[in-house]
Formats: C-alpha cells, sequence, structure tokens
C-alpha cells in the first residue's frame, strides 16, 4: 500500500499536536512548581506579633473602676462636693489608691478642713506626684506616682495646719482599709512614662461624661 505525501506530513502533525496538548495539561512531575521556605520577611513578622502578644500580656491590668471613677482618676474631672465619700471619715487606717492599691495617705494625716473633699496635711513617702497644671491656672495636680491616676490638687498657705499644706483629693481616687485590715497588693506600673500609662491604661471606649466644671471649695 502506498501513501502520498501530503497525507503522511498530515498525520504526523495531528500526532504532534495531540503530544503537545497532552503535555501541556498534564506536565512531568518534574516541572511541578516547587513551594519556596519561608522568607525573611515572613519569620519577622511572625516575630513581631508574637512580640507584641507577649508585651500586652506584660501589661499591668488595673482595678475596674466604675464611670464616675473613671471621670476623675483618668479624665482628671472632680467629685461634688459635700460630705459624702471619706470627707468626714475619722476612722483609723489608710487610703490607697483606687486604681492601682498603692498606700497614699496614713489616718494620721487628714483633718477636717470644710472644704467637701478630703484633705490631708502629708503623704506616705514617694506616693504622691506632682505637676503643674498646663491650663494656666498655676494649680499643681496631684497623681498617684504608681499608675498616674488623678487624686486632686495640693494648696498651700491656708494654715489648717502646723504643717501649711493641704491635698485636697477626691473620694473617688481612693479606697480606705480600716486598721488590722489586709491591704491588697500593689498592682505595679511596668513603665515609668506617664504617655505609656495614659495610652495603656485608659479604656479603649470614650469618656465617660463628666460632671459640670466645680469652682467652688479650692478644687
Amino acid at each position: 500500500m502506498k501513501f502520498s505525501l501530503p497525507l503522511v506530513t498530515s498525520a504526523v502533525l495531528i500526532v504532534a499536536g495531540i503530544t503537545a496538548y497532552s503535555f501541556a495539561f498534564d506536565p512531568p512531575k518534574d516541572s511541578e512548581p516547587k513551594t519556596e521556605p519561608a522568607t525573611t520577611s515572613t519569620k519577622s513578622s511572625k516575630a513581631n506579633t508574637l512580640s507584641k502578644s507577649k508585651k500586652m500580656s506584660d501589661e499591668p491590668i488595673y482595678n475596674k473602676l466604675t464611670p464616675q471613677e473613671q471621670r476623675v482618676l483618668l479624665y482628671k474631672d472632680t467629685d461634688r462636693p459635700g460630705n459624702g465619700g471619706y470627707t468626714k471619715n475619722k476612722a483609723d487606717g489608710i487610703y490607697i489608691c483606687k486604681r492601682c492599691n498603692a498606700p497614699l495617705y496614713n489616718s494620721t494625716h487628714k483633718f477636717l478642713s470644710d472644704c467637701g473633699w478630703p484633705s490631708f496635711d502629708d503623704e506616705i513617702e514617694n506616693a504622691v506626684q506632682r505637676k503643674l497644671e498646663t491650663d494656666g491656672s498655676g494649680r499643681i495636680e496631684i497623681i498617684c506616682k504608681n499608675c498616674s491616676g488623678h487624686l486632686g490638687h495640693i494648696f498651700e498657705g491656708e494654715r489648717y495646719t502646723s504643717k501649711n499644706i493641704r491635698h485636697c483629693v477626691n473620694s473617688s481616687s481612693m479606697t480606705f482599709i480600716a486598721k488590722g485590715k489586709d491591704v491588697p497588693k500593689v498592682i505595679k506600673r511596668e513603665s515609668v512614662s506617664d504617655k505609656a500609662a495614659e495610652a495603656g491604661d485608659k479604656p479603649s471606649e470614650s469618656a465617660p461624661k463628666a460632671n459640670s466644671p466645680i469652682k467652688s471649695g479650692g478644687k
């Protein structure tokens, strides 16, 4: 049997086409793409994520505060003046920070000033930090040295006591522990930076609605 040259040529082309089609859709195993090992940037990203998680877990968890305590301790609001809270408390004991349990004042430091807020003429050593207000009022703010929670303001020259000084403190900023009772452990802050404390410890939600500004009573 004889085949013409055009017929043979067509058959060869058809076989070649079928082979090429099969190779395209079913490539040899050696030609399959290989998975590249994790790059340095990927490893670095995972390390940063773990580092951030550890940092968050290391941050101090302060006491849970009521909305009013948040307004005072975190947003520098003021308790309304009056005889409530610890204003006229005469019991023996110690006053600690409501936010972190750091001891602030002994009951022996307290005196009645009739200003509308608890008054003290001294503090536990290294417990209170003083800061000049930036509003131009010239007042000296007092904050807890451990957690930077707002306590109130300090005044001099009023001659209430021989020490001639008055720490005017919000009741919402403190917890009173009666003499003989166990004092809770202080919650230490990890950073001495006020900026870090404010950024890390304030609640994520917006600030609770503050009281109306109060100008009377020395606060």
